[in-house]
């Protein structure tokens, strides 16, 4: 069933175009992920489908039956409410519901009523039937999902009676989601809703709308996030929209795969219409070969033009050097405490760096991660404890509040203000690589977007050319490819790099170890984000063996079938996984094998004795390959 159509919708503010002609549908159960750059239009379609803004032309076609949920950007729950009569508010249907059956109850129970036995069984018929529905809607379990989402969504520690309105931003924003995701609307519209969440809290995110009932249609810069939900992305560009089947890295996959196949049509069509064009022009006017040279140019001019594919849009394309290399020992923190009014962040803290390491810190808001950077960098002076920098060790830090950039200046001059003896042409070429060309460099700082105050802090700390970066969530206020072309910077970069982020992707592309704050403590894991989640795992198996083993004999047996049933359990849904896995690699093959087949009819390859060949002999593997999963199949199938 579709949920959502959206046909070819425009919109423009005043001459801009921003949507031109956009095609979107998003059918029941789809997990739908829209990307572009930072400016392509995502949020403007959504407030659209959502009717916060009005389209110049095209279509919204929601079913009337359809209920959709709308989470915009910064978007707070604004509630003199507190948080437990907020949520119950999602539930007012069922609360109604509750009251009446309470009602018939106590109708029920009157002398009267019992006495006269044809109403009785009226009110019993009308009782039975509501309850029935209430059970239904989840009458019996909306406080539990209420505690359940509220718990999940990092409020198990707040008192419910707390009113909203006394609430951080960040706080109003996810108890906005936590609203939304009660009510559980068919279509459930979300624009970037891993803003303001830790780890822990984006993984139970995850896991919630992984087995969400209804559709969802998502914008978001959390790439991994991405890989676990989405079953298509459509990409938003140029003003229109294309559809890629899978997740976000089998949309980049497939998007470089299609422009290659795309680049490599337009060229051969070229080659062949340079041909033909070189012929007419050299035998058009000889009497010997004008007839051949008239029959080329009417087969020129019945060639059905292909247009050249579109070039990636401009990209900034940076890199990171180093003045100086350092000595093996880069960065020693010993027995660091830090308190703010006498509350300690963390204590007895210690943390060592070696050359060419970079180390990814990780953990709850509020864990001290940020603080901990402040104190390596000196924006702030520890309580108790050394830092001590290695020889030749130069710090750039970046922090995440660096992006906030309040400056009058321009932005030629608050890049060239700090580095003077770099000739003007040699700043505008900096900037040039971070997409500031011509009167853009003229732009108050005070002016610039959160992405661009972002690609100019990164510019500033390029030129410092430092061989250990402090980095504090560097990917924030970046769009998908800005963080693409920073990871490659940094994988690249010769130096040292210590850093914060909640991005999880950006994690396990840099990190070569993973270190976890928690409780004030830190704790090492030698590996990037995924090593440090199956560790994680691990341990806890490990504690829960331990508890098991302190268990009370009598007790035991039914800890250990329970244990052996979970077990089962999870061997099943893994076997699960992996039949829907194999089924989606047949269909893969299965295409594949007919795309290379109809492709050896075409003239042009089974002419080419060597390219058919090639083409048999991919043929043949892709069967082999196909029958190897058949098998795999049919053994799981047992």
């Amino acid at each position: 069933m579709i949920v959502l159509q959206c046909v070819n919708v425009t919109k423009a503010f005043g001459a801009e175009p921003v949507l031109e002609r956009v095609k979107l549908e998003v059918s029941s159960k789809d997990r739908v992920s829209l990307v572009g750059r930072n400016g392509a239009g995502k949020s403007t379609l959504l407030k659209i489908i959502a009717g916060e803004l009005s389209h110049d032309s095209g279509e919204i076609m929601l079913p009337k039956d359809v209920e959709f949920g709308y989470l915009a950007q910064h978007t707070g729950l604004d509630s003199k409410r507190s948080i437990w009569e907020e949520m119950l508010h999602v539930f007012d249907h069922l609360r109604g519901m509750e009251k009446t059956l309470r009602s018939l109850e106590e109708q029920m129970s009157d002398p009267l009523v019992l006495a006269d036995h044809t109403r009785y069984e009226k009110l019993l018929s009308e009782y039975d039937l509501l309850q029935v529905a209430f059970k239904d809607q989840g009458g019996y379990q909306y406080e539990a999902d209420i505690r359940s989402v509220l718990a999940g969504l990092h409020f198990q520690d707040f008192d419910y009676t707390t009113t909203i309105d006394s609430l951080s931003g960040g706080q109003k924003t996810r108890l906005a989601l936590a609203k939304l995701l009660l009510s559980k609307p068919d279509l459930l519209i979300l624009d970037e809703p891993t803003n303001h969440l830790d780890m822990a809290t984006l993984s139970w995110l995850e896991q919630y709308l992984s087995g969400y009932p209804g559709a969802l249609l998502i914008v978001s810069h959390d790439r991994y996030f991405l890989d676990k939900l989405a079953t298509s992305v459509v990409e938003l560009s140029r003003q229109r929209t294309i559809r890629f089947p899978g997740n976000y890295s089998a949309y980049l996959d497939e998007k470089a795969r299609r422009y290659e196949q795309d680049m490599k049509l337009y060229e051969k069509q070229q080659e062949e219409i340079t041909k033909l064009e070189t012929f007419v022009a050299k035998n058009i006017v000889r009497a010997s070969t004008t007839k051949r040279a008239q029959s080329k140019r009417k087969q020129l001019e019945k060639i059905d033009r292909l247009t050249r594919p579109d070039a990636e849009e401009k990209s900034a394309s940076f890199s990171f050097d180093i003045k100086k290399q350092t000595g093996h020992e880069v960065l020693r923190a010993s027995d660091l405490s830090v308190a703010f009014s006498d509350v300690p962040v963390f204590s007895h803290l210690n943390l060592a760096l070696t050359r060419g390491e970079s180390v990814a810190m990780i953990g709850e808001n509020g864990a001290g991660k940020s603080t901990l950077l402040k104190a390596i960098a000196k924006q702030l002076t520890p309580a108790s404890g050394e830092i001590f920098l290695g020889s030749n060790v130069t710090v750039g830090y970046y922090d995440q509040e660096q992006a906030k950039l309040t400056s009058k200046k321009t932005v030629l001059h608050e890049l060239w203000d700090e580095h003077s003896s770099i000739a003007e042409k040699d700043i505008r070429s900096v900037l040039g690589q971070f997409l500031f060309s011509g009167d853009d460099v003229f732009k108050p700082v005070t002016a610039l977007s959160g992405g661009e105050k972002a690609r100019l802090a990164l510019a500033k700390l390029m030129l410092e050319k430092a061989n250990l970066l402090i980095l504090d969530e560097p990917t924030n206020h970046l769009d998908l490819d800005a963080k693409e072309i920073l990871e490659a910077a940094l994988i690249d970069y010769p130096g040292t790099i210590l850093f914060v982020s909640h991005d999880r992707y950006f994690v396990n592309r840099i990190a070569s170890r993973v270190i976890e704050m928690a409780a004030g403590e830190a704790t090492t894991y030698l590996g990037d984000y995924d090593y440090y989640v199956e560790k994680k795992a691990e341990m806890a198996e490990r504690a829960a063996l331990v508890e098991e083993e302190t268990v009370p004999t009598e007790s035991k047996s039914e800890k250990t079938s329970f244990q052996e049933d979970k077990e089962t359990k999870r061997l099943q849904r893994q076997k699960q996984r992996r039949i829907a896995s194999i089924e989606e690699e047949m269909e893969s093959l299965e295409k594949a094998i007919v795309e290379s087949e109809t492709a050896l009819t075409h003239p042009d390859i089974y002419s080419d004795h060597v390219r058919a060949a090639e083409l048999q002999k991919e043929i043949h593997a892709q069967n082999e390959a196909l029958e190897a999963l058949m098998e795999e199949w049919e053994e799981l199938q047992q």
